[in-house]
């Protein structure tokens, strides 16, 4: 009898300890995380962002590593919006990751800026950056969250026929690129070039080091080359347009190219997604 006291004992402490346990570990990971706060900003989105997590850009802020989501309050706008299902099957994004690379610490652009010698226009390739201007980091959440499917610029390099599979390839600001991937994009029948920049300069990428070197274009190697694929199609001029007060969709022989930067007004324009949806 005194035996069996003791086994319900323990399991009796046992259950105890368990539950507080289980309780620690979930109040524990229900704790918020109060360096982000929600923006108060004309957005289709919730927005959340550090409070002095930001940069100036034609005198207008633009918040740094934002985090979108969606709002239970446009539900009806996002249902206009977002492509249908057979529509996402044969759409696809081109998420640019050299681009991220190329702007990461160290790299291509503390060369142009004098900051380090040739040594940094060799660059790793990480798994993940954060959401920043120049890689299009609110398009990437606000299309993903709109269910559209993406693929990277190694994906391309790697297999450029992959685009075949699709009707309709959105670039981003995939301003570094491979001459594969240039011709597998050039040559797609139905592009739209949502940023102005793109295919602006060409790199070699290296499977084995995971990383990517400029060979031309930027200034680079020489002060006098722009566009290094020479593209005659090159619309880098609007790239300072970040206000898109005048957004318009321009036609050209394999799609249609966006007059503006669109990175602080793809997620506050219904229009503009619309337009992304439609063509």
């Amino acid at each position: 009898m005194l035996l069996y006291l003791k086994i319900i004992i323990v399991l009796i402490l046992s259950c105890v300890l368990f539950n507080a346990i289980s309780i620690q570990a979930e109040t524990t990971k229900l704790q918020p995380d109060t360096s982000m706060k929600y923006l108060k900003i004309k957005s289709l989105f919730l927005i959340k962002a550090k409070e002095n997590d930001y940069s100036m850009e034609n005198g207008k802020k633009v918040w740094n590593n934002v985090i979108f989501e969606l709002n239970q309050k446009n539900s009806k706008i996002y249902s206009e919006v977002q492509p249908s299902k057979k529509s996402q099957e044969k759409t696809i994004v081109i998420y640019p990751i050299f681009t991220a690379a190329a702007y990461s610490d160290g790299g291509f652009y503390d060369y142009y800026h004098g900051k380090c010698d040739k040594s940094c226009l060799t660059v790793d390739i990480k798994k993940d950056y954060p959401n920043r201007f120049e890689s299009s980091g609110n398009a990437v959440q606000v299309l993903k969250l709109l269910h559209y499917n993406f693929i990277s610029d190694m994906d391309v390099d790697k297999n450029p026929s992959i685009l075949d599979k699709y009707d309709k390839v959105i670039v981003l600001h995939n301003e570094y690129v491979t001459k594969k991937e240039f011709k597998a994009i050039t040559n797609h029948k139905n592009v739209i070039y949502l940023y102005p920049n793109a295919l602006y300069a060409e790199i070699s990428v290296n499977y084995n080091t995971n990383q990517i070197t400029l060979l031309k274009g930027h200034g680079y190697p020489d002060s006098k080359i722009a566009n290094g694929f020479l593209w005659k199609n090159d619309n880098s001029r609007f790239e300072s347009d970040t206000k898109c007060a005048k957004m318009d969709f321009g036609k050209i022989q394999n799609g249609w190219m966006l007059n503006c930067y669109p990175e602080t007004a793809i997620h506050a324009s219904k229009s503009l997604l619309k337009t992304i949806r439609d063509i």
